[in-house]
């Protein structure tokens, strides 16, 4: 029996429309320092490792459409960070902090590569930041998306991040981090919170206690002013104009005038206008790597 011909045409436009990384986004495995870490490896090219925001995972860059852009050019490598996602969960704060950073550094050994592109959003940034001061021979650029790093610390800081990781601890979510990060005017509503208390409490990837020790390691990524100027790594800070960490972006520009700052509008830091959903970053990230080619040296 022959297929009819709009059935045929239906079936084409069904397949174009599914994403070009879809069969190609297969789940791997690396275990670093005894922690084991998934990760996906699409794509040909110099690398690029993007690095996700905390309480999420890499399918983000996924979703987002970044690994099936950037996969058309360059070899493109996401990962759950520890405490995240797939990969392993330790509930212990010491297992965080700077041992995030390391993780790139260990998955690029592991991948046998010297050097990579690093882009890293909200914890991603800040853990990128701190490997810039770890081991910035191993990073060919920094993309910081609204997470230019854990400076200045303080002990406000502290509690702050001690509120947010007990709430998660015990409730999944954090309002109090909800209300931070929300833009001017568009705070969230008793219905946002429990949606996303009930989204939270469903997602099997997420594991509140280990959410709540990967905040309590952010002490452990404290950076000094000092170290932040020593860096010489080519960086690109991007950021929306209604994002909470606007003003920590253009601080850091101060302290590293060779860094490029991109200010997007009407981007926030998450939620319907998320950076990360924003046509405008993946353009940025395509430009400046573009502008810092490795030239095979990789």
């Amino acid at each position: 029996m022959k297929t009819p011909i709009r059935h045929v045409a239906m079936i084409v436009l069904a397949l174009l429309s599914i994403p070009a990384c879809a069969a190609t986004t297969e789940d791997k495995y690396a275990t670093l320092a005894g922690v084991k870490i998934r990760y996906i490896d699409v794509g040909k090219g110099e690398p690029i490792v993007l690095l996700h925001g905390g309480g999420s995972n890499l399918d983000t860059w996924v979703t987002s459409g970044v690994v099936a852009n950037l996969s058309k050019d360059f070899r493109v490598i996401a990962f759950d960070a520890r405490g995240h996602g797939k990969s392993d969960a330790p509930h212990d704060p010491k297992a965080y902090g700077r041992e995030q950073a390391l993780d790139v550094v260990r998955l690029l050994d592991a991948l046998k590569l010297k050097r990579a592109h690093i882009v890293g959003f909200s914890l991603g940034g800040s853990t990128t930041s701190q490997l810039l001061t770890l081991h910035p021979e191993r990073v060919l650029t920094a993309t910081l998306v609204g997470g230019p790093g854990r400076y200045p610390w303080t002990p406000k800081e502290e509690q702050r991040v001690e509120e947010e990781a007990s709430e998660i601890a015990k409730e999944c979510i954090s309002r109090s981090r909800m209300f931070r990060q929300a833009p001017a005017g568009a705070k969230p509503s008793e219905d946002d919170i429990r949606k996303r208390s009930d989204e939270c409490r469903a997602n099997k990837d997420f594991d509140q206690r280990a959410t709540a020790a990967s905040l309590r390691g952010y002490k452990d990524q404290a950076l000094t002013e000092d170290q932040l100027k020593s860096v010489k790594v080519p960086t690109l800070l991007v950021v929306g104009d209604l994002d909470h960490t606007l003003e920590a972006n253009r601080n850091l520009k101060r302290l590293r005038p060779d860094a490029t700052l991109v200010i997007v509008e009407g981007a926030s830091h998450t939620g319907a206008r998320g950076i990360q959903r924003n046509p405008q970053l993946v353009t940025a990230i395509r430009e400046y790597v573009g502008r810092h080619g490795a030239a095979g040296a990789y």
